[in-house]
């Protein structure tokens, strides 16, 4: 059982990016996925989180209108599409899963699996 995030890189501001987190081992149809991103010199911080009516919650004001989160049920993906990047979303972004038989949300202390991490940058 592993997650993988993957799709980071370096990107101007004003940018997009899009982030892929991939499992393998077990389908993500019964988890729900968040989203989780940790700044240089501060604590990680959820961002979105998505379940199983494919609905989503926001837990980030600032990515609120930018950032959206979807499934890919072929590639067995969760995939967070940036826009409109800011150097303040610079941060080593994760992926978690929780089991939705135990619940629809992403507490981020309470999460099944978290993959590695990958790296956005936003500067010019």
């Amino acid at each position: 059982v592993q997650l993988q995030a993957s799709g980071g890189g370096w990107v101007q501001p004003g940018g997009s990016l899009t982030l892929s987190c991939a499992a393998s081992g077990f389908s993500l149809d019964y988890y729900a996925i968040g989203w989780f991103r940790q700044a240089p010199g501060k604590e990680r911080e959820p961002v979105l989180c998505i379940t199983n009516s494919d609905g989503s919650t926001v837990y980030a004001d600032s990515v609120k209108g930018r950032f959206t989160i979807s499934r890919d049920k072929a590639k067995n993906t969760v995939d967070l599409q940036m826009n409109s990047l800011r150097p303040e979303d610079t941060a080593v972004y994760y992926c978690a899963a929780r089991r939705l038989a135990r619940g629809s949300s992403c507490p981020y202390y309470d999460m099944d699996y978290w993959g590695e991490g990958t790296l956005v940058t936003v500067s010019s």
